[in-house]
């Protein structure tokens, strides 16, 4: 499915070569039928707002919005297991998913970061694909209403994957709505300060921690939810259909 190749670009940190390849993801973009005209335009305005303007600028932004406390984490398994020692378990788990798979990842990214995730599942056939986005689809909602909350243009990444899974998602949203909003920021300064003293306790305690919940349908699980619904829409639109360069993978 090589909208969620476009997706795992527009989430992973912006640079020059995301740039030189602008006209090739927009037009994927434009004829993505598994998302809604009005979620592609979302897509297109992020889009054009990773490449224009200075890129420093604009990775710094990435930066402070990312990669400064945990609410807005790419990485799946930050939300559900914390630095318990079940998270390395589910990393195991999703490597040998991966490697089963034949899909080969480098050393840089941790497996459960979410543009590789995405990168992954665009690999699949298009059922198992929406089946791997509804696996963790409680947790592309929360961060969709984070971002939405922070009026950052990049909840539109998570929209639309809600939407590819199936997902009822101004519903969903509405739900979290308040809960969001009622979150203290951890992106502060003193709350960054705060969350590596609970680290250096939680890293003494570990070896006494009771095991955490296993991640409900997590990547490389057995799902015991509801199954995957099979209401997706198809959003065929006027025009040709553009195929990505070079395959976007390769960006």
């Amino acid at each position: 499915m090589q909208i969620l190749k476009v997706i795992s670009l527009l989430l992973d940190y912006p640079t020059a070569q995301l740039r030189e390849h602008q006209l090739e993801l927009a037009m994927a973009i434009t004829s993505a039928h598994e998302i809604s005209p009005e979620q592609r335009a979302e897509l297109r305005a992020l889009l054009g707002e990773l490449c224009y303007g200075d890129l420093m600028e604009v990775q710094e932004r990435y930066t402070d919005l990312f990669d400064r406390g945990r609410a807005l984490s790419l990485l799946l398994f930050e939300h559900v297991h914390g630095e318990s020692r079940d998270r390395g378990q589910a990393m195991v788990d999703l490597m040998a998913q991966y490697e089963a798979a034949g899909f080969a990842i480098g050393v840089r990214e941790l497996p459960d970061y979410i543009p590789l995730y995405l990168e992954y599942l665009a690999t699949r056939e298009d059922l198992e694909a929406r089946e791997g986005l509804a696996d963790v689809a409680h947790l592309l909602a929360l961060l969709a209403a984070r971002l939405q909350e922070r009026e950052s243009p990049h909840a539109a990444c998570f929209r639309a994957l809600l939407q590819i899974a199936g997902e009822p998602v101004q519903e969903t949203l509405s739900v979290l709505r308040e809960q969001v909003a009622a979150e203290e920021r951890d992106d502060s300064l003193e709350a960054l300060d705060k969350v590596w003293e609970e680290e250096q306790v939680n890293f003494l305690q570990a070896e006494q921690q009771d095991r955490c919940p296993s991640m409900p349908g997590g990547p490389g699980k057995a799902r015991e939810e509801s199954p995957v619904p099979l209401h997706w829409t198809d959003f065929k639109h006027d025009g040709p259909a553009v195929a990505l360069a070079q395959e976007v993978r390769n960006v």
